[in-house]
């Protein structure tokens, strides 16, 4: 009988249980290793590919996409994410998750890198103590990190602009920092933007801080020139945001992140004082106002105390009359300055003004854009005024234009040329102007005639007084030379004193042709213009 053995491990066993012991341990140790799964919710599903698209944080893989769907009502996409270990301790409240696609916008470019490798979800670690297992995703990756230090502050505009997410933020032209959202109020009154400025640039803001609008070129023309503003080539095409604190601030403790402040549409109006008072008022006026719009300035002597902040029509039914009332906010301690004191009541110092010949008047601000504003001047000839108290409104008394005054006056000159006789005027021009004409004709045969008739009798009369002359001379000069034999000339038939009785006959005979012709020119004076012909035809 055959004893009977006992059972015992064979080595052909030993392999295969090993391989299950290790097969067991990396299944354990898959399931010990293994991340959090977490859905995040997108609006489109665009570049997600269940086992390909990869989670990265700072460039390194987290995680994977296992899986995609709608949701429950269909407006988004499900995306189902397996993330390692490493980053459970980063799926807290303010975690974000975006697709990281090609995006070209104004103010930036980025996932140029995913054309070739696709597609993958950003991941930003939050640092709230909340844990969260499901997320909203972004459509665009967030312009700030979490991490990256730094302050956010709240900006509030009439309008957004040119700005948009990315806008750049600049102090003294340097970039600081960038918009990252903005969105509308409740009631739609303006607009609310989220700046970040980067550290070590956030101290450099205080509560006394002024940010403006830095988009475009801002181009001021003054007793200097011509001056063009802007901070950068990209903010005049894409816009941007700029801040500057005034000196009397510079010391200032910084201001606390999140803080609220104003945006101004230009560096101007940003810098201004800004003013502690304002009264409104309104301006009558019975003629046109085109050219003159909201927020055109109120002027007095080349200092803008105000603004137009609305423009009415108002008729009256009862006298079908129509006038223009504007309405004008002033700020009575730009014309106070520094010699006020204290606070006065509301509307004194209006009142005292008016009270001495302060009208409002519109006038052009520019020839070319035919732009009006209103302006405040003395006008004392003007009847005495006060400011008047209609349905509970101040009212400012207005007076008509300058240009207007001269257009009622150029229209008055216009109508008494009318009225004039120009017609039988011109008539009486042209008959006067042919009688001219024929006088100057006959002027110019008179002057011929006598050049005809008159001037050789004048130059044979001159040529005999001119011979007579000449004898007297020769006579003269025989005479100096016989001055001694004068008892010989004095001889009747002496030779010298023939001569002197022929000089003397020829002198008289010139004589008396002198007078003839003086005779003839008295008795007949129109000899001289109409010739000698004419006058003996008469």
């Amino acid at each position: 009988m055959t004893p009977h053995r006992r059972w015992s491990l064979q080595l052909v066993w030993l392999i295969p249980i090993v391989a299950a012991l290790i097969g067991g341990w990396l299944a354990l140790k898959a399931v010990i290793d293994r991340g959090p799964t977490i859905s995040i919710s997108f609006s489109t599903a665009e570049g997600l590919e269940p086992e390909k698209t990869r989670v990265k944080y700072r460039s390194v893989d987290v995680g994977r996409v296992t899986g995609v769907a709608f949701s429950a009502d269909r407006t988004r996409v499900i995306a189902t994410v397996q993330l390692s270990k490493q980053a459970e301790a980063s799926l807290v409240a303010d975690t974000r998750f975006w697709v990281v696609r090609p995006r070209v916008t104004g103010t930036q470019i980025s996932g140029l890198g995913t054309l070739l490798s696709g597609a993958y979800i950003g991941m930003d670690a939050g640092t709230s103590s909340e844990a969260q297992r499901e997320f909203v995703g972004f459509d665009v990756a967030p312009i700030v990190t979490i991490d990256l230090p730094g302050r956010h502050f709240q900006l509030h505009a009439d309008d957004l602009g040119s700005l948009d997410v990315g806008s750049p933020v600049y102090f003294r032209r340097v970039q600081v920092g960038s918009v990252v959202a903005y969105e509308l109020d409740n009631d739609g009154a303006g607009v609310q933007l989220r700046v970040f400025i980067n550290a070590p640039y956030d101290r450099h803001v205080k509560a006394d801080t002024r940010f403006w609008q830095a988009s475009g070129f801002d181009v001021a023309l003054d007793a200097s020139g011509i001056r063009l503003n802007t901070e950068s080539v990209a903010s005049m095409l894409l816009g941007g945001v700029a801040y500057q604190t005034p000196a009397e601030s510079a010391q200032a403790p910084p201001a606390p992140g999140n803080a609220s402040f104003t945006l101004y549409p230009d560096r101007g109006k940003a810098m201004r004082l800004p003013d502690t008072a304002e009264e409104t008022y309104h301006l009558v006026f019975d003629e046109s106002v085109r050219g003159l719009s909201v927020g055109a300035p109120v002027d007095f002597r080349g200092v803008v105390v105000g603004e137009v902040t609305a423009i009415e029509v108002d008729f009256d039914t009862e006298n079908a009359d129509v006038r223009i009332p504007v309405e004008v906010r002033l700020y009575p301690d730009r014309l106070r300055g520094k010699a006020k004191q204290g606070k006065a009541p509301a509307g004194a110092l209006i009142d005292r003004l008016v009270a001495r010949g302060l009208r409002a008047q519109l006038r052009s601000g520019s020839l070319l854009t035919g732009q009006l504003f209103v302006a405040l001047d003395f006008f004392p000839e003007e009847p005495k005024s006060a400011v008047l108290k209609r349905g509970g409104r101040a009212e400012i008394p207005t007076v008509a234009s300058s240009l207007l005054e001269l257009q009622a006056t150029l229209l008055r000159v216009a109508r008494k040329l009318d009225k004039l006789p120009l017609e039988a005027t011109a008539a009486d021009l042209r008959k006067a102007l042919k009688a001219l004409e024929h006088m100057l004709a006959a002027t110019e045969r008179a002057v011929t005639r006598i050049d005809g008739d008159l001037t050789p009798q004048a130059e044979r009369t001159l040529a005999d007084l001119s011979r007579t002359l000449s004898g007297v001379e020769k006579t003269l000069a025989a005479a100096q030379h016989s001055l001694a034999g004068v008892d010989g000339l004095l001889a009747g038939d002496a030779p010298m004193q023939l001569d002197v009785r022929e000089t003397l006959r020829e002198i008289s005979r010139a004589a008396e042709a002198l007078r003839s012709l003086a005779d003839y020119l008295e008795r007949n004076p129109g000899a001289i213009l109409r010739g000698r012909g004419e006058a003996r035809s008469q």
